[in-house]
């Protein structure tokens, strides 16, 4: 099959709203302003609740309530809004997919774990939010070749839901690629930055990438332990744990010590139930 030309029909179906590709263009210019920005986001009332939603939980912890769009840009900054704007409108490019194949619920709980856990593992504040957002979109891929390709997905997951690197295999026999190599090429489409779609290019086996990419083994690592903390609910994860998770010089690479551990167990999860309830479709503001 042709990548490129499923790439290609996937845009056509699964394409951002207007006002979220304004918002990228706006940043990337480099001279925007808050009131552009205020702006662009006031003509989108579904986005504008979205974001003020968000502005407001506990994934920023502001102890001041914020009321306007203005007010939060002057807050979070551009870089941070960019990836609102994108994180807010996803789950709705995307709820047309069949639940018969895919629990859409338990996809996007462990799309916005892994997001938020990578976020708090990031090594540098300035790679936080690409972190976040690689780990919010690193399965779209599947989403694709389940509305594409609804009956040989059907016998891909039926037959190896519990195993993603056999997955992986009967994608790449089935197909000629895999949905990662699918995911990657579609957000290099969708116009995000080469820092995001490489790594998640890399997700599976960051250690065979020509290059060090410490972005890569984050995103690995985080998936990996979204999936692990969603099938042990009831546990907090330990350092053996994640050391048994992953290879070692992954686990060396991240130099990772308990404090993120910590925050992996304290933080994530509420986080991630905030912004699972702030982003999914026909979210609204709290009229209080």
């Amino acid at each position: 099959m042709d990548l490129n030309a499923i790439v290609a029909r996937a845009q056509s179906i699964f394409s951002l709203p207007e006002v979220v590709y304004r918002v990228n263009e706006l940043i990337s210019s480099g001279n925007t302003t808050n009131q552009e920005l205020e702006q662009t986001i006031l003509n989108d009332p579904a986005l504008t609740a979205k974001l003020l939603k968000l502005a407001n939980s506990p994934y920023f912890g502001f102890s001041k309530k914020i009321e306007t769009v203005s007010y939060a840009i002057a807050l979070i900054g551009h870089r941070e809004l960019r990836n609102l704007a994108l994180a807010s409108s996803v789950t709705t490019v995307f709820k047309g997919i069949s639940s018969d194949l895919i629990n859409m619920e338990s996809f996007w709980h462990h799309s916005i774990s892994s997001g938020i856990t990578a976020r708090l593992m990031a090594y540098d504040i300035n790679c936080r939010e690409r972190m976040f957002i690689a780990g919010l979109l690193h399965g779209i891929g599947r989403l694709i070749l389940i509305n594409q390709f609804p009956e040989e997905s059907s016998k891909i997951l039926c037959t190896s839901e519990v195993d993603e690197n056999t997955i992986a295999k009967a994608e790449l026999h089935a197909f000629g690629f895999t949905s990662t190599e699918l995911c990657a090429a579609f957000l290099k489409e969708w116009n995000l930055p080469a820092s995001i779609w490489k790594t998640v290019a890399c997700q599976r086996n960051p250690t065979d990438s020509e290059q060090l990419n410490t972005d890569a083994y984050i995103l690995h690592l985080a998936i990996i332990i979204a999936r692990y903390k969603q099938n042990h609910r009831n546990r907090e994860i330990n350092s053996d744990d994640i050391k048994s998770l992953c290879k070692p010089e992954i686990y060396q690479r991240l130099g990772l010590d308990d404090e993120v551990i910590e925050l992996i167990n304290t933080v994530a999860e509420l986080q991630i139930n905030e912004m699972l309830n702030c982003i999914k479709p026909g979210t609204t503001v709290d009229n209080d």
